[in-house]
């Protein structure tokens, strides 16, 4: 990877790696109580993972949060593979937001004080997308 497009992805790459990062990593020892609770809004909007215990499912999560802050934080992961697993990542999580009762005002995308939350996670959708587009352009596609 060139130093001119490390340069150029870093400052998103950092922020949004460094915060997924500490999200998997508070996720890893996550109580029962917490674990549920995740478990639960997860399965509300995504009812197939209900076939998973919440424990198992809060230490996949924290593992698939770790992954990709890593990946987004080493410069060697290509941008277009960072980029794809935080949209991927982001998509699944505006999902939520958009499933999600009482976090967007009805008939509308716009956020309740509720699903602030959840709807600026928007941002790491357009990190991902540019992150793709940035190595695109740069391969010349």
């Amino acid at each position: 990877m060139r130093i001119s497009k490390i340069a150029r992805q870093l400052p998103a790459r950092v922020a949004v790696g460094a915060f997924i990062l500490n999200s998997g990593l508070g996720k890893w020892g996550a109580d029962e109580e917490h674990a549920a609770g995740i478990h639960g809004m997860a399965v509300g909007s995504y009812p197939f993972l209900g076939k998973l215990p919440p424990a198992q499912f809060a230490r996949l999560l924290s593992i698939a949060e770790i992954s990709l802050g890593a990946a987004l934080l080493l410069p060697v992961v290509p941008g277009v593979v960072a980029g794809a697993g935080l949209t991927a990542f982001s998509g699944g999580l505006l999902g939520l937001y958009l499933k999600t009762e009482g976090m967007h005002e009805p008939g509308s995308v716009k956020p309740t004080p509720q699903g602030i939350g959840l709807a600026k996670d928007v941002w790491m959708l357009g990190v991902g997308l540019s992150l793709i587009v940035d190595d695109l352009v740069d391969r010349g596609c």
